[in-house]
């Protein structure tokens, strides 16, 4: 299953808007609550400068940018973990992607309505995670008991271990704050990941910022606000703004070059985001060069030589012999293959070399 980040926020913060100017998808727009109802899925072009690099310097027929998915879902309420506003469904969608993009609204327009009536980032924050820390809250209620009478047998190590888990977990949910602020060990995290909480969720934050903040965020008087309650959970944020990325998204090469010379930034806000959003799932890129293409290719982070191959065909990782490796900034700076293969550069690697983002590859395999 294909890893998704989920981009989630209250009614009217411009979530769709952003979905749009990343997927082009055209999801539905409308200035009331709930105009997203079914979350919609896009595929999203990774944006990599290495890319080109890589193909001035090894030229193919064509270029392929890896992709990922963004889902967008619709508005959370107060009440969602009780059923307000379509509450389960939403909980439940967010619940089926594996990391949250937490939109916040940071601007002033008395055209666009604000579903609690004012501006205010810190509260939009807190109703959102607080809905994911009372859902979390209760599903942990519902199991302690049964965890707890298992855990009471010597033999069942995987009910005691859980069991402790949701010791340390429940009092966290308590005070209102999310399991992602708990640092767990490495067994430890195991067990979470199977409790599949909304709160432990990764997030990154995203300020929808007025236009004219563009080329500074921390200009907008909402931002900070943000970018210091996202310090305490160890998230990113980003400042973009929605409205004008989704214009940005829709013009061609010149004019969107121009449009962000006016702007005074030197990339889409976009950019940034889909960059952030990929990493914050842990995926990383691998890239195959020369010949017919020059393609990027997605892998998880820590992964291993066999099953990255995989990621290209069934039989590379079944048959696979070995990777014949070069990091990009060694093809960067020695300028050709050959050049990085005088150098001693280029790397035969076997079964157990974990792959790093950035590496150029060429599987050996025989079926």
């Amino acid at each position: 299953m294909a890893l998704t980040a989920g981009i989630v926020g209250l009614p009217n913060v411009g979530k769709s808007t952003l979905f749009n100017a990343i997927t082009k998808a055209g999801a539905e727009m409308a200035n009331y609550p709930f105009a997203t109802i079914e979350p919609n899925v896009g595929m999203v072009e990774v944006p990599d400068d290495r890319l080109a690099r890589i193909q001035e310097i090894e030229p193919a027929d064509k270029i392929v940018p890896t992709t990922f998915e963004f889902t967008d879902i619709a508005g959370i309420v107060k009440g969602a973990s009780k059923g307000e506003g379509l509450g389960n469904k939403f909980l439940e969608n967010i619940r089926q992607v594996n990391a949250i993009v937490h939109v916040v609204r940071a601007f002033d327009d008395n055209e666009i309505t604000h579903v609690n009536g004012v501006i205010d980032p810190l509260d939009d924050i807190d109703t959102i995670n607080t809905e994911l820390v009372l859902a979390d809250l209760d599903a942990v209620d519902k199991r302690l008991p049964k965890v707890e009478k298992a855990a009471k047998t010597p033999k069942d190590k995987d009910a005691q271990e859980e069991f402790a888990v949701l010791q340390k977990i429940k009092p966290v949910l308590e005070a209102g704050k999310s399991v992602r602020t708990i640092e767990f060990n490495d067994d430890e995290q195991k067990v979470v990941r199977g409790l599949f909480l909304l709160s432990s969720k990764p997030v990154l934050y995203v300020a929808n910022i007025a236009e004219e903040d563009m080329s500074d965020p921390e200009a907008s008087k909402y931002f900070k606000q943000i970018q210091d309650f996202a310090a305490t959970e160890g998230a990113e944020v980003i400042g973009l703004s929605a409205r004008a990325e989704e214009e940005i998204a829709e013009l061609d090469d010149a004019d969107k070059e121009e449009f962000l010379t006016m702007a005074g930034v030197t990339e889409p806000g976009l950019n940034k985001l889909i960059r952030a959003a990929y990493h914050l799932l842990e995926l990383r890129t691998f890239f195959t060069a020369g010949g017919k293409e020059t393609r990027a290719w997605t892998f998880k982070a820590g992964v291993k030589a066999p099953q990255v191959a995989g990621v290209i065909h069934s039989d590379f990782e079944r048959g696979f012999i070995r990777a014949e490796t070069i990091a990009f900034d060694d093809l960067d700076q020695y300028g050709s293959v050959k050049a990085v293969r005088e150098a001693g550069r280029r790397r035969s690697e076997g079964k157990e070399y974990v792959v790093q983002d950035g590496d150029i590859i060429e599987f050996l395999f025989n079926v």
